[in-house]
């Protein structure tokens, strides 16, 4: 479709959004994209479950160095001031309601933020944090493509898969576009990418949605 966003303008509109001087954790895949695209100007700390407060972007390969990885064991980079501690602490953290947004993937996500992320229902399931980040975070923001590589929607009227925690998403960001859901499961479409429109959005999404009275105009980062 002409005018979708790759997925670094996809991690940048992310990292547009996130409060300043907020405590963010970023998941595996592409949210991880996320610490790539913040300025330099702004203050905001990465969390990492495994125990880093500070994380920075990816490194280069020949900068990389294997005892400095985030929770998916890709190398990382610790800002200025960053800090490592133990996981018990780390997850007190996410527990004890401290971060203020997790930006995660999901396999769907309903209209009304139902969120399912960590098993398809098939196959071996992928448990780790999700569960934690997804009830202990003020905020949820889910990064993902909007839909299946066989072109199901990924944003639907009500998940199939397992459950990870229920009206939890505030915003999700596909290639598509800036979306919000709502209790009463209709979405409203915050911004669309160039020729995109509400019809292309709608053909592709198992969500009723809405446009916003005042949709922004992506990639607000070009």
């Amino acid at each position: 479709m002409n005018g979708e966003l790759d997925k670094f303008q996809m991690a940048a509109e992310v990292a547009i959004d996130l409060p300043d001087g907020g405590l963010v954790n970023l998941g595996i895949g592409l949210p991880i994209l996320v610490a790539g695209r913040l300025s330099d100007e702004r203050e905001i700390i990465i969390h990492s479950e495994n125990g880093i407060l500070g994380m920075g972007p990816p490194p280069s390969p020949e900068e990389a160095d294997p005892d400095l990885i985030d929770a998916g064991k890709n190398p990382v980079t610790l800002q200025v001031g960053g800090s490592f501690i133990s996981h018990a602490d780390s997850f007190s953290i996410i527990r004890g309601g401290h971060i203020d947004v997790s930006v995660m993937g999901a396999f769907q996500v309903s209209g009304s933020g139902d969120l399912a992320n960590w098993w398809t229902g098939h196959g071996t399931p992928g448990v780790g944090g999700a569960m934690d980040l997804a009830v202990g975070a003020k905020r949820v923001f889910v990064i993902m493509k909007h839909t299946t590589p066989e072109g199901e929607p990924k944003i639907v009227e009500s998940c199939s898969m397992p459950l990870t925690a229920t009206g939890v998403v505030s915003r999700i960001y596909t290639e598509l576009g800036i979306f919000e859901p709502t209790p009463e499961g209709v979405v409203t479409v915050l911004g669309l990418p160039g020729e995109v429109s509400l019809a292309d959005v709608q053909r592709l999404t198992g969500a009723p949605l809405r446009l916003a009275e005042t949709p922004l105009h992506l990639p607000r980062s070009a």
